[in-house]
């Protein structure tokens, strides 16, 4: 499948060292796209990314980033259009790690500082990547989560700031179309990689939350990283070139 095959520029992803952010990396690359990914510190994780993808017949970069920094943000996009001529696609999978806790013992440092490093770490990216999107009716997808739509307890840390992002893309959507870019949301539900693994591994969620959830899941299992770059890839792609506006939670039917 070459679904990027030929498109003019890159696509450029935030986030793009970790679980759902690499899986975006190597399926974008793998269907024919030029990728420039961002990461926070992980170089070597960034390293082993490109050197994986080395064999493809494309190109794939990657920069240490702070997005909240606008500047820094900035720079991405601007790097990212002077390297490959331009960009056909944005994907925003970036975000910082979320604890589970209850709102009431959230400070509201705390809060703010997930609404910068969520929402406006987005807005700071998307709002320069505009003029060049507009040159090819290029693509937005931000990677937000399905508990948007059933929420689960302890997360309105991440929720209620991924939301915000979501009321973003709509807005996009609706600004955007009549310059032929389209604004979608791609919702992680549980997933065996990405945040939902670091909850596991950090404790979070112990074996007797996971077996709630579990069941809170229609198909009974858990996803994957690939599952959620499937649904990215597609909504970038040409495939999707009458869907804007609209979010698909890759959730197992969490939300039913």
């Amino acid at each position: 499948m070459n679904d990027f095959a030929g498109r003019t520029g890159a696509a450029v992803v935030t986030g793009g060292s970790g679980g759902i952010g690499a899986a975006i990396v190597r399926m974008l690359a793998e269907r024919g796209s030029d990728v420039l990914f961002t990461y926070r510190s992980n170089r070597d994780a960034a390293d082993a990314i490109i050197a994986e993808l080395s064999d493809l017949n494309v190109r794939v970069v990657a920069i240490p980033a702070d997005l909240v920094d606008e500047s820094i943000a900035a720079s991405v996009v601007s790097t990212a259009a002077a390297e490959f001529g331009g960009i056909h696609t944005l994907v925003h999978a970036a975000g910082p790690h979320v604890t589970q806790i209850h709102l009431s013992r959230v400070e509201p440092s705390a809060y703010r500082a997930q609404i910068e490093g969520e929402a406006v770490a987005f807005f700071n990216v998307v709002q320069p990547a505009l003029e060049h999107l507009r040159k090819v009716g290029g693509s937005i997808v931000a990677v937000t989560t399905a508990a948007t739509r059933r929420y689960p307890v302890r997360d309105g840390l991440s929720s209620g700031t991924k939301g915000a992002v979501e009321a973003i893309v709509r807005a996009l959507a609706a600004e955007e179309g009549r310059f032929g870019v389209r604004a979608n949301c791609v919702g992680p539900g549980m997933l065996t990689d990405g945040m939902a693994a670091r909850l596991m591994a950090s404790g979070d969620l112990d074996d007797a939350a996971l077996e709630v959830t579990m069941r809170n899941i229609p198909l009974r299992k858990f996803g994957d990283a690939v599952d959620i770059a499937e649904a990215v890839c597609f909504l970038a792609s040409d495939r999707a070139d009458f869907i804007t506006g609209q979010m698909l939670d890759i959730d197992g039917g969490y939300g039913v």
